[in-house]
């Protein structure tokens, strides 16, 4: 028989989440089916007391029902220990309380508990400036907060976008030509205080999509969900108004998967998703990768079971 987990997670407020096509949610359903115990917490339920790890920590069960989706019991304090295994699921951007979260649930990964993603591969790991471990599978890239280095990019390149390096679905992504006459002030903007920022070379392929390729340990789910920009728009980001159609890996995607994948594991870092825009990595998404939603409704899948599947085989074999 299946060993029963005691789960938690970390999350934004359960009461404001997008029932449709919240990740997190599904992985609470499939945990649920399993007769996983859950057990809820917000960052600012998390504290430390003399170098341990505890939490206000509230029973929680699930429904997939968009008019009643979750119940809690009322909270109770314990030490994260207590839990076999916790989902790390507050989303971008990756503020200083972010940081701090981390730091504390390493303490709890200290004591031996499962942290998915492990904390301080999410302190370590940016999710766009990480692509540069890889930079054979990306387009021609420029990180700097200089604006005479990235204008120089600008005029090599002839178009690019411009991001933050600490945003998410698609916030403060800027496409420049060569000649545009706001150049000047997009980059004053987004390099005030002396900021480094993104550049990397335009990619038309991002008409076609921006595929989302789930890692489930290093492998990737079988098929990408393909962002596609609204008419007259830039990014193909679902938060900034893009369409999400389900497509099969091809050779490039896997060999992309592939590559990125072991050093992945590595790092503890146990679900992931790649930005491949074209034949190119764009983004390396740790923090709380998006899109089982889509991916199961479209193709008949059961990401989030597969994933609790691979973590409970995972810590049967420690």
């Amino acid at each position: 028989m299946s060993r029963v987990l005691r789960l938690g997670v970390v999350m934004d407020p359960i009461g404001a989440i997008h029932v449709h096509k919240d990740s997190t949610l599904a992985m609470l359903l499939a945990a649920q089916r399993r007769g996983w115990p859950l057990h809820y917490m917000e960052r600012t339920d998390l504290y430390l007391r003399d170098g341990r790890c505890h939490a206000r920590m509230r029973a929680l069960e699930v429904h997939d029902d968009p008019r009643d989706w979750y119940r809690l019991e009322a909270p109770r304090d314990a030490p994260l220990a207590e839990l076999d295994l916790v989902l790390m699921r507050l989303d971008p951007p990756y503020t200083l309380n972010y940081h701090y979260t981390a730091i504390l649930l390493e303490r709890a990964a200290a004591e031996g508990v499962t942290v998915v993603n492990r904390p301080d591969s999410l302190r370590l790991i940016n999710e766009k400036l990480f692509t540069a471990w890889f930079p054979e599978l990306c387009p021609p890239t420029l990180v700097s907060a200089e604006r005479a280095r990235l204008r120089a990019f600008l005029e090599e390149q002839g178009d690019i976008v411009v991001k933050p390096l600490d945003a998410m679905g698609g916030a403060g992504v800027f496409r420049l030509r060569r000649g545009d006459p706001n150049v000047s002030t997009v980059l004053e903007v987004m390099t005030a205080g002396h900021t480094p920022v993104m550049a990397q070379r335009f990619l038309p392929e991002i008409q076609d999509g921006d595929k989302r390729i789930l890692l489930i340990d290093g492998e990737p789910v079988p098929y990408a969900l393909a962002r596609i920009p609204a008419e007259g728009e830039l990014r193909g980001n679902l938060a900034a108004g893009g369409r999400g159609v389900a497509r099969p890996l091809g050779a490039r995607d896997r060999e992309i998967a592939a590559r990125v994948g072991p050093e992945l594991v590595r790092r503890g870092v146990f679900f992931a998703g790649l930005d491949v825009i074209g034949d190119h990595l764009t983004e390396i998404n740790v923090t709380s990768p998006t899109c089982i939603r889509e991916l199961d409704a479209q193709c008949g899948l059961d990401i989030a079971g597969a994933l609790l599947d691979a973590l409970q085989a995972k810590l049967a074999a420690t």
